[in-house]
This record gives structure tokens, C-alpha cells and sequence, in this order.
């Protein structure tokens, strides 16, 4: 027995590895990192370990004991192997994966839980000392360690990662610029409401927000960065540069192998990509809906989620995916958790305040479209949030009314 294989030792795939365990599956279990750490926690590296509230080891997930204790092998690079640690090519008809170091590795069922690598900028200086992305944790190292001494920094791309940072950043008493090429903040993931929200949150900690900012150069001197500069001509001074315009899916190494790909692995609610015996979780995937469409999802939810299901399909069990999609983000002392898709509303209600503005700390809003609830933004809401997901997981739909009301108690619809 080959037993099963899983490429990329991040969440997603930890949890296929522990999950196979749980469900009683007792052959070989392997587990190939292509970072030289053990499974990680990824969502601190932007905020609290950044910032030094959160020390290296608490960001352990596992470590070798604990998996060997499960009788999961985890193979991760060392020393001169890190070059070549990845894996090269699948050999789909005899079920084996090359890795860069000439070796192979034999599957039964293979899962691939590759994630997703930083989109880079394609501009003149990027290669500059002092310019960074923050994907990992040796990223979030190096960002820590430029961060004492820096008095500029300048955040290129104001999504998530981004505006954490520059919160982090402000917090530690540095002049924080970000230039946001749209025309509103986190807009790929939030509507105008909250976008706005957040421009006026950060401007009255002091930050530096440039929207519709197209960036044209990045200057240097003596080999390190200097200053970003914008088509219309602004130049603003940088000790440290985050770069943080988006991830792409690592899927070069399931296209080379004939899997469907579209901008991600493909994978049904099972997690199931074109292969039988192959299953793909996380960042590198998008899932197909039942209408066709394509949904990609960039979240601690979907890589364990969807773990979960390839864990049950590799042992021929359907668990499809059909939790609401959640996601949250720290800044300053603000909590945002937004549970479902918002885009597409067509009305939206707030509970727990009449205005959305920066003074306005404790509220949730409630998106509806043609009637019924579709999601809720939370900001220091918890419950609000919890119960939200509860909702939309049953298909229930508070009135507006009755949402907009926070003297009803929107638990007892779920009774």
C-alpha cells in the first residue's frame, strides 16, 4: 500500500492528514512541506506576531511528535534540500510525484493543498532592499525585523494584509502611507459602506491613504528603497515597502499534470478535482458551483472545509462543503467578520447603530438582495456574527425589520 500523499503542509493540508486519521484510515500518510518549518499558523503573521503579541511558538500548529504520534510523516526541507523541496511533476497513470531533488514518492490517492504565492510587482526597483511581500513566516521575519528601524513605510494595495500592516505599523509609531489603485479599500471584498469605514478608521490614526494611486517606480539608493513613486508624478519617501496586490493559486504543477485549471485547481463540493485519485484543497483551488460558475475562496474556513471533504472523498465518502463562507480581519481595535457574500445586495439594514462612520465601533449590517439575507458584516459584533452564520447556514431570513431591531432576538428564529 502507497497509502495516501499530501502536497503543501499548510491548514489545509494538516487537517486532510489529521481528518484521514479521525476517520479511522490506517494506511501510510505523508505530508511534503516546501517551507523548512512544521505547520503554521498563517493570520497572526499580519497582526499580532508583527506587532509582538504573539510569540514564534505560539504560531505552532503541530509539530513533528505530535504528527508522528498520529503516524503521519512529515518530510519539510533542510539545509541544502530547500532549493529543490518542491514537487516538479505528477505522473498521473503511475500515480507518483517527482520532487526537485530527483526524488519520488508513490500514491494511492494524492491530495494537493499547494496554496497560493504573492502576485509580484512588475515594476522597475522591486527587487530593492527593504521591499517585501508577506506570505510566510520567514516573510513576516524579515518584515518584523526592517519594521524597528524604519520610519517610512509605504503599503502598496489596500486589501486585508495590507491595511493590517499599516495598523501594525502605526502602532509602532511609523509615518504609514498605503496607495490603493482602485477607487475604495478592500473593494474586492467589502461594499462602499465599509469601505469608507475603514478610510475614515485609518485616517484618524494618523495613516496616509492615496486611492485611485498608480504606481509607476520604485527609487532606491545604495541598494536599498527610497521612495514610491505614482504615474501623476507624487513621490513618497520609503524605509520598508509591503507589497500587497493579491496571491495567485499554485496550480502550474496540477496543469502540467492535464487537471483542470482555471485560475485555481477545480474541485466540485468534495473536493474532487478531473482526477479520481486526486483531491485539491485551499488557496490553489476554485470551485466549481452547481450553475457552473467559478467561486475562489481565500480563507482559513476554505482550506479546512474543504480538507475536510477531500479527507472523505479520498476514503470514498461524500462531506461536500456547504458551510456559509466567513472571513474576519484585525485592525487597530476593530474586529471586522463578515459571514456570506455581500456582492450583489441590493438593500442592506444596520443593527446596533443608526450611522456607519469611524466613531461607530459596535455594529453589524445586514445585506439583502430581492428580499432575502445573503450576509452580514460584523465590526466588534461576535454574536452578532455567530448567530449570522447560524442563518444563513439554516436559510433563514430575518425581515429587515426585524434585523434592523436590536431589541429582537434574532436567535429564536433558529429554534
Amino acid at each position: 500500500m502507497n497509502g495516501i500523499l499530501i502536497i503543501g503542509a499548510g491548514l489545509a493540508g494538516l487537517t486532510v492528514a489529521e481528518t484521514l486519521r479521525a476517520e479511522g484510515y490506517e494506511g501510510p500518510v505523508t505530508l511534503v512541506g516546501s517551507e523548512a518549518h512544521p505547520p503554521y499558523h498563517r493570520p497572526p503573521l499580519s497582526k499580532g506576531f508583527l506587532l509582538g503579541d504573539t510569540a514564534e511558538a505560539q504560531l505552532a500548529m503541530r509539530g513533528a511528535e505530535a504528527m508522528a504520534k498520529k503516524n503521519i510523516t512529515l518530510k519539510v526541507p533542510e539545509g541544502t534540500q530547500r532549493a529543490g523541496a518542491g514537487a516538479t511533476a505528477i505522473d498521473r497513470s503511475a500515480r507518483q510525484v517527482t520532487f526537485g531533488d530527483g526524488s519520488t514518492l508513490p500514491y494511492d490517492g494524492l491530495a494537493l493543498c499547494t496554496g497560493a504565492r504573492l502576485r509580484p510587482l512588475p515594476l522597475a526597483g522591486a527587487d530593492w532592499q527593504g521591499i517585501f511581500g508577506l506570505r510566510s513566516l520567514d516573510d513576516s521575519r524579515a518584515i518584523k525585523a526592517t519594521l524597528e528601524t524604519a520610519q517610512n513605510v509605504v503599503i502598496i494595495g489596500g486589501g486585508f494584509i495590507g491595511l493590517e500592516v499599516a495598523a501594525v505599523a502605526r502602532r509602532k509609531g511609523k509615518h504609514v502611507t498605503v496607495l490603493e489603485a482602485a477607487d475604495r479599500l478592500m473593494a474586492r471584498v467589502v461594499p462602499p459602506a465599509i469601505s469608507q469605514f475603514y478610510l475614515d478608521l485609518h485616517g484618524s490614526q494618523g495613516v496616509d491613504i492615496v486611492l485611485d494611486a498608480l504606481v509607476s517606480e520604485l527609487a532606491g539608493r545604495d541598494g536599498c528603497v527610497a521612495a514610491v513613486r505614482t504615474k501623476d508624478g507624487r513621490e513618497f519617501p520609503a524605509d520598508l515597502v509591503l507589497v500587497g496586490i493579491g496571491v495567485m493559486a499554485n496550480a502550474e504543477l496540477a496543469q502540467a499534470a492535464g487537471l483542470d485549471v482555471e485560475g485555481g485547481i477545480v474541485v466540485d463540493a468534495c473536493s474532487r478535482t478531473s482526477d479520481p485519485a486526486v483531491f485539491a484543497a485551499g488557496d490553489c483551488t476554485v470551485r466549481r458551483l452547481d450553475d457552473g460558475s467559478l467561486r475562489r475562496l481565500e480563507s482559513v474556513q476554505n482550506a479546512m472545509e474543504q480538507a475536510k471533504s477531500a479527507a472523505a472523498a479520498l476514503l470514498g465518502r461524500e462531506r461536500p462543503f456547504t458551510a456559509t463562507p466567513w472571513f474576519w480581519s484585525d485592525q487597530y481595535d476593530v474586529k471586522l467578520q463578515m459571514a456570506g457574500l455581500s456582492a450583489g445586495f441590493d438593500s442592506a439594514v444596520m443593527r446596533g447603530a443608526t450611522d456607519l462612520t469611524a466613531a461607530s465601533r459596535k455594529l453589524s449590517v445586514y445585506y439583502y438582495k430581492a428580499g432575502r439575507l445573503i450576509a452580514i458584516d460584523s465590526l466588534n459584533q461576535s454574536a452578532d456574527h455567530l448567530t449570522g452564520r447560524k442563518l444563513l447556514d439554516k436559510g433563514i431570513s430575518p425581515t429587515p425589520e426585524q434585523a434592523a431591531d436590536i431589541s429582537f432576538d434574532l436567535n429564536g428564529l433558529l429554534v
